[in-house]
């Protein structure tokens, strides 16, 4: 991973290569430029006077310096009424960019005239800055782009704790994306235990990884299943953070972690099959939150729970038509193979519902195309049974600008998974896809308050906002859930 780290708060003998000041549009800018020298003031407003952008988002003019600014840049900033905090995000990406892009290394930011006097907005722009510069390039020889941009310093009255709290969970994001990236071969799921040992070592955290050899004892037929194929050993990891009271329940985030995903004996088509390292990005939102968690430190508790295997053709691999036991008791009949995600996150929600009775819990798969045909790279699929959880989730969207939208999960839904030979089955009857595969976790998670996010059409993808990234893993919802969190 390469990212931006050094951003700090400095209003102390200031001096950078570049000095970088926000704009909005009718704004009166003699007032923001009042501590500049009255040449760089003067170039700055000559430059306006034949400026035609009148302020317009995203434009912007570079001006040379007189004192302690080599170069001055102008950025606009836009409508100030119309400022939200997904467009200071944007603006934090973008601006990385075009600095970085003529080979700068350090840059002064004007906090006041960006409007950076909410801690939201100023949380927004850091974000935006360290997820614009994010690059994965583990596995290039020749390394295409360089980050020259590696400290910036920022002006103004601004909290220190809201800087560091939008370095951590930018670089967590980034994180995430690296555990998408990498690939299959190298990405197992023991990477994904080791990985959690390693952010486990923090304070008040513990992991508890469960090898394959132990899954059929414990009832774990559903995983186990799944994973029978496979020559990597699968793995359920469990890490509990405990910073919060010990009367206090905890809450569980759980994590689809297949590594890869051929279909097994339903075998996927060979077109675009090297996509489906990415099948463990639930695994990764977790293992981000994870890390953000493990820094940050919140007063609260939470178990993170991840069902981690590859899902292969082999000798011993399950075949449609098998019927297995869950954790719960419930039977599966097994219709399809490469609707295997289900099947690991049904004995995982399971087993962390009954063994630590969580107050609510939220599972992340990127368990469907069809909901890539509903919502395309636009937004996840939002499925609970509690219209509270599920509206604070809404709300940390909109906060976070990670967009989700809510479908159905009725009743009638819970009638199309009904097994012909066992309890239920793992593919719906007809059509709903995303839904009957939401219906069918919820058998698993009983009277606990749940919510599902299937994110396959946004855990790669995405192109926009500007601070995705252009190929790859988008780290997504881990700022979602942050916030939830918190909130």
């Amino acid at each position: 991973m390469v990212v931006l780290k050094n951003i700090k708060v400095n209003n102390n003998n200031l001096s950078s290569e570049i000095l970088v000041l926000g704009r909005f549009k009718d704004s009166n800018i003699e007032k923001s430029i009042s501590f500049l020298t009255k040449e760089d003031q003067k170039n700055i407003l000559d430059s306006l006077s034949i400026d035609l952008s009148d302020g317009d988002s995203g434009n912007y003019i570079i001006l040379p310096g007189s004192s302690n600014f080599k170069r001055i840049m102008l950025f606009n900033l836009g409508d100030k009424k119309k400022l939200t905090n997904d467009k200071m995000r944007a603006f934090g990406s973008k601006l990385y960019s075009l600095v970085n892009s003529k080979k700068i290394t350090k840059m002064v930011l004007d906090t006041k005239s960006f409007s950076m006097t909410s801690d939201d907005k100023s949380q927004s722009i850091i974000e935006g800055m360290v997820l614009g510069s994010y690059k994965f390039e583990d596995y290039k020889s020749n390394k295409n782009e360089k980050n020259y941009l590696t400290d910036i310093s920022l002006m103004g009255s601004i909290d220190k704790t809201i800087v560091k709290k939008a370095q951590i969970i930018g670089e967590s994001v980034c994180f995430a994306r690296d555990l998408g990236n990498h690939p299959a071969n190298i990405l197992t799921p023991t990477y994904l235990a080791n990985e959690s040992k390693r952010i486990s070592k923090a304070k008040n955290m513990n992991c508890t990884v469960i090898d394959v050899s132990k899954f059929e004892k414990m009832g774990l037929g559903s995983f186990y299943g799944v994973a029978r194929g496979a020559k990597e050993p699968a793995k359920m990891i469990i890490v509990e953070y405990n910073g919060g009271s010990k009367s206090q329940k905890p809450i569980a985030l759980v994590g689809k972690g297949l590594t890869f995903d051929t279909g097994g004996i339903s075998l996927k088509p060979g077109a675009r099959m090297d996509e489906m390292k990415f099948d463990m990005c639930g695994s990764a939102t977790v293992m981000g939150v994870m890390n953000a968690v493990s820094i940050l430190q919140p007063k609260i508790n939470i178990v993170f729970a991840i069902g981690s295997t590859e899902n292969m053709p082999g000798s011993d691999a399950q075949r449609p038509g098998d019927i297995v036991t869950a954790y719960n008791g419930k039977t599966i009949e097994v219709l399809n193979t490469d609707a295997e995600g289900r099947l690991v996150l049904a004995d995982v929600l399971s087993y962390v519902n009954k063994k630590y009775k969580p107050e609510f819990m939220i599972d992340f798969a990127t368990l469907t195309g069809a909901v890539l045909v509903a919502l395309g790279h636009r937004a996840s699929g939002l499925m609970g049974n509690d219209d509270k959880l599920i509206n604070k989730i809404k709300k940390s969207s909109i906060a976070t600008g990670e967009k989700v939208w809510e479908l159905p999960l009725w009743d009638e839904y819970s009638k199309d998974i009904q097994g012909k030979y066992a309890d239920i089955q793992n593919l719906g009857k007809a059509g709903a896809g995303t839904i009957t595969a939401g219906a069918f976790l919820k058998e698993f998670v009983g009277n606990t308050p749940w919510c599902h996010l299937d994110i396959a059409g946004t855990a790669w993808g995405p192109k926009e906002p500007e601070y995705q990234p252009k190929v790859g893993a988008t780290g997504v919802a881990v700022r979602l859930i942050y916030h939830l969190l918190e909130n």
